[in-house]
């Protein structure tokens, strides 16, 4: 609907021949919006205000001349003027009526945009390193990630998504350092637990599974003697490096780089079957390691330094970051020869936009926020946009049993664990809650609030407004009766009562909070409609009967319900919700 009000009004401009040609229709970046108060119309536009000064014209004079230029339209019921110059549009019955035609007729696809070519998206979420399960925060990224991605799907974006595993660097040391500990354990050498190592029980799981020919005897002398002191009177970063080097000395590195392995691709196994039974998948799981293996990273800096962007200093290379906007420069290359995270993050960058990706999205944490400007800086010294690289921060998330905090770590590394999460609240209740608020806001998750079966549970709400439909047809089929379409839709002239028209209203702006909620990056927007469409419906139910013995009245208002029951069944599907059929 807002689309046909835009393009009236572009014919509208193009009659009247004396405004001026930067005012034509395609440069205007022509506004029309929905109406707060009904009482105003149903969409209103600020055209004649924006045209105002340059044409020289008084607003409300110029608004008035334009609606005389309006064509003709059976949807439109009234255009009137209000205050300074806005042109109100009331929308007529018949376009409420086409638009349930469409909802019925498009099914799945109803809201869905017709597919663009540009721009190409990729987009990267979670990305958790694979040191451990996933936590409640993490699960707070992959629900906003997926759903992200199947609203720009629905809004036509090109798009694929991606997860960037952290499979190289000291991590995967310390991971594998500490694993080679809770192995000696059950050999009986027990090694007091490095400050510095992954300290959770699923440690001890993957050192129990793990597998390593001749793992050979040591003592504990031979493990800890030399050692840098750990803890608050040591320097545990130096403590835990050198356990590394002896476990490479004590296992050889190749027995140390295979349990290292089998550690990482244990807990990356249980990252991907974790997010899969979330519903969450990944069209591509990318490497870190790779970067180093195929010389990608390489080939970034070869690209900078033919630009001039790399100098070197005290014996390592710098990236000319300041001169892009970021606080400082940073090194790429240590004075031990090592690579930084910084030139990995570049090249990985790099590699998205050779890929011919247009726009490159990053769903990271709140602390991230630093990476951003650097990250940027890497893009446009290798002659991309830094604007081509758009970040989303993920403010945390804080659980509530009770109306009571609860504690979300312990000193023994364990921690609350999205799979226990969804466990307790199921599926839909994360996925649903975990959108409910903006990203860059913090989340309280009400956990008894979540599992509750009640209205105040809003996602339980909206589902129950499903299966309510779902029950009206059986209650239809117990008593003999049928539904015809086809009927009802030649009928929804009869569907004049206050409750009717508010909830055709609602159904007609989905496609609009679609492509908004898209563009913002906004899923709580689609929550907050589907919250709205589920009261609006619940409202019809309570006030009037839907199986009345007048046939066509029937066969109408069967008609509207089963479109709210398709809105809402998609816009449960976008937010990667089930939609029952009873509760």
């Amino acid at each position: 609907m807002k689309t046909d009000i835009a393009e009236l009004l572009g014919q509208a401009l193009k009659s009247l021949p004396e405004l001026p040609d930067a005012l034509e229709h395609g440069s205007l970046g022509l506004t029309v919006e929905r109406t707060r108060d009904p009482r105003h119309g149903d969409f209103a536009s600020n055209l004649a205000m924006r045209l105002a000064k340059a044409a020289g014209r008084n607003p409300r004079e110029l608004a008035a001349e334009i609606i005389k230029a309006l064509p003709a339209s059976e949807f439109i019921a009234k255009v009137e003027i209000a205050g300074p110059g806005f042109i109100n549009f009331h929308i007529g019955p018949a376009a409420f009526h086409r638009e349930l035609n469409k909802i019925l007729e498009d099914g799945y696809h109803y809201g869905r945009q017709p597919e663009r070519d540009r721009p190409r998206i990729l987009l990267e979420f979670v990305s958790a390193n694979p040191t451990g399960p996933l936590h409640v925060g993490h699960g707070r990224h992959a629900a906003y990630g997926a759903t992200l991605g199947n609203l720009l799907a629905a809004a036509g974006y090109p798009l694929a998504r991606e997860y960037y595993v952290n499979d190289a660097g000291r991590q995967m040391d310390i991971l594998g350092v500490s694993v080679w500990l809770r192995l000696l354990e059950s050999l009986d050498v027990v090694v007091p637990f490095p400050q510095g190592g992954y300290r959770g029980e699923y440690i001890r799981d993957i050192a129990t599974a793990i597998k390593i020919d001749d793992l050979r005897d040591v003592s504990l002398a031979e493990v800890t003697d030399g050692l840098p002191a750990d803890g608050p009177d040591g320097d545990k970063e130096a403590h835990i490096g050198a356990l590394i080097d002896r476990a490479e000395d004590l296992l050889g590195t190749d027995a140390f780089l295979e349990l290292r392995q089998q550690a990482l691709q244990s807990i990356l196994d249980d990252i991907r079957n974790d997010l899969a039974e979330f519903g969450v998948e990944f069209d591509r799981w990318y490497s870190e390691r790779s970067l180093t293996d195929d010389g990608r990273i390489d080939e970034a800096l070869e690209v900078l330094k033919q630009r001039r962007m790399l100098y070197t200093k005290d014996g390592a290379t710098w990236f000319r970051a300041t001169d892009f906007g970021d606080e400082k420069d940073r090194v790429v290359v240590r004075e031990n020869g090592k690579k930084t995270y910084f030139a990995s993050d570049i090249a990985y960058h790099f590699d998205k936009r050779k890929r011919k990706f247009d726009q490159l999205i990053d769903i990271l944490g709140a602390d991230h926020h630093g990476y951003v400007a650097r990250v940027r800086a890497g893009l446009e010294a290798m002659g991309y946009g830094g604007d081509d690289l758009e970040v989303q921060l993920m403010q945390f998330v804080t659980l509530y049993r009770g109306g009571e905090k609860m504690q979300m770590s312990t000193r023994s590394g364990e921690f609350v664990t999205l799979r226990q999460l969804r466990e307790e609240v199921g599926n839909d209740a994360a996925r649903f809650f975990y959108v409910m608020r903006s990203n860059d806001q913090h989340l309280d998750f009400d956990l008894e609030l979540a599992k509750s079966r009640s209205n105040d549970n809003p996602v339980y709400y909206i589902q129950y407004a499903h299966a309510r439909v779902a029950s009206v047809f059986r209650q239809l089929a117990e008593r003999d009766l049928s539904y015809d379409e086809s009927a009802g839709l030649a009928n929804l002239a009869l569907l004049v009562e206050p409750h009717e028209k508010s909830l055709m209203t609602t159904l007609s702006r989905y496609p609009e909070i679609i492509e908004l909620s898209a563009a913002n990056r906004a899923p709580q927007h689609l929550v907050h409609y589907l919250r709205d469409l589920a009261n609006e419906f619940h409202t019809y139910y309570n006030a009037h009967m839907f199986i009345v013995d007048e046939s066509n009245l029937r066969d109408a208002r069967l008609a509207l319900i089963t479109a709210t029951r398709n809105v809402i069944s998609n816009g449960l599907g976008i937010l990667g919700v089930t939609a029952p059929d009873t509760m």
